[in-house]
């Protein structure tokens, strides 16, 4: 690929990229695209007319996955590279989607360079010789805001959600993921088998920008344990009932948010780090006179040891008894979500270390705090991840932002990997 060439390619992806940020823009330079919403719809739409206008084929399997279909050698298995085009509420323009869109940039690449040299017009190179083909995967419900819980696509496409509980699930309104996914025309019953799976992703962190790197190559997940609480107590009037007599719910979840806090405190070393959260909170019957009668929300406990991360759990559920007591409340324990540290396939980082020295990228190892797609995929097949830099490790958040420069040389190890994987250096055929 001559220069002239890259930087077309380079161009096209920067243009695609900014045309996607359209879709469900906020005012302050970020994006709104929840799962399953008319945004969400409407950038799929849009992903669907870039990636056929290539030659690739999209359908759509029972939980809304959309795969977008390169075939390079007919009959073979595929390889897949994903991430995730839905969003927060007033996210930033790059978590996830930039994953999806640099995957169906690479397979564009791919395709045109094989397209080249079967012509015999790529400058004397050898064929490639793939060994196999390509699915560009937008994993529905990766957030997890609309519906919970997150990875939600993935999760059913490995087998660890059934399909039909995920479609039942309901969001506060009461729609439930099976009429959303109708609403937008992408309730399908397609199916496919990968032999491996490939994901890029902004680093959502500062490890990256700090050390000066252009790449990290992600060596494990922490583990999370996401759990759905309820805290019920006894509505009363704030002027008229004593405190003595009061159940306030929201006291014994405001308690309960701030034991999450002094467990992750706890428990951080220099070793060893916790981090706890609580990001949903949700108050009954939220009058500004009425003693709280019952307060839902979500707490989160990761770390990157799973001893460390099970010793901070059992506190803070002890913590929860005295909570319980002290606030006069009870705290039920619903829904939750768990996933083990666990590391990334070693052939694989080594294969991806040898990608971005052919291409003279600097690169470190690193491990996601975040979850993501591929730490689904990572229990089924083979699985190689990747982390671009994070401007100030800002995310979740309209200031958000990667550079151009990053954004591409990321696109360039992804291009250069998937070549490689798709050649049969990492799995098989």
């Amino acid at each position: 690929m001559n220069d002239t060439t890259s930087s077309a390619y380079d161009r096209a992806f920067l243009a695609d990229f900014r045309s996607m940020s359209t879709v469900g823009a906020t005012a302050g330079g970020g994006v709104d695209r929840q799962a399953g919403t008319v945004a969400d719809g409407q950038t799929r739409s849009w992903f669907r007319g870039l990636v056929e206008g290539h030659g690739f084929e999209v359908h759509y399997d029972e939980i809304g996955n959309q795969f977008a279909l390169l075939e390079l050698v007919p009959g073979a298995p595929y390889i897949a590279i994903g991430s995730h085009l839905d969003s927060q509420p007033l996210a930033g323009r790059f978590d996830g989607a930039y994953g999806v869109l640099a995957g169906a940039h690479a397979g564009i690449r791919l395709g045109d360079r094989l397209s080249a040299e079967a012509r015999g017009s790529n400058g004397g190179e050898a064929p490639s010789a793939p060994k196999f083909n390509i699915a560009v995967v937008n994993w529905f419900n990766e957030e997890g805001c609309r519906f919970k819980p997150s990875m939600m696509g993935s999760s059913v496409f490995t087998g660890k959600i059934p399909a039909e509980q995920a479609l039942a699930t309901t969001d506060p309104h009461g729609v439930s993921v099976r009429e959303a996914l109708r609403a937008i025309g992408t309730h399908g019953d397609f199916t496919l088998d990968i032999a491996a799976y490939l994901e890029i992703h902004i680093e959502q962190g500062r490890s990256l920008e700090n050390d000066g790197l252009a790449i990290g190559l992600v060596e494990s997940t922490w583990g999370a344990n996401k759990y759905e609480f309820v805290v019920h107590g006894e509505q009363a009037h704030t002027g008229a009932t004593l405190i003595a007599d009061r159940a306030d719910a929201l006291l014994g979840a405001s308690a309960l948010v701030v034991a999450a806090r002094e467990v992750a405190d706890r428990f951080t070393d220099d070793e060893h780090m916790v981090i706890t959260s609580c990001g949903e909170f949700t108050v009954f019957p939220n009058s500004p006179v009425v003693v709280a009668s019952r307060v839902n929300l979500l707490v989160d406990v990761r770390s990157t040891d799973p001893d460390v991360l099970a010793a901070a759990d059992a506190e803070l559920h002890r913590r929860i008894g005295e909570i319980e007591r002290s606030a006069n409340v009870r705290v039920e324990r619903g829904a939750e979500h768990t996933w083990a540290s666990k590391a990334y396939d070693e052939a694989g980082m080594a294969l991806a270390a040898a990608s971005a020295d052919a291409l003279g990228l600097s690169h470190g190892i690193v491990r996601t705090l975040a979850g993501h797609d591929s730490t689904n995929l990572k229990d089924l097949v083979p699985t190689i991840m990747l982390f671009v830099p994070s401007v100030e490790g800002i995310t979740h958040n309209e200031r958000e932002l990667t550079r151009d420069a990053d954004m591409l040389a990321g696109l360039d190890l992804l291009t250069e990997l998937t070549g490689r994987v798709v050649a049969g250096d990492f799995v098989a055929p």
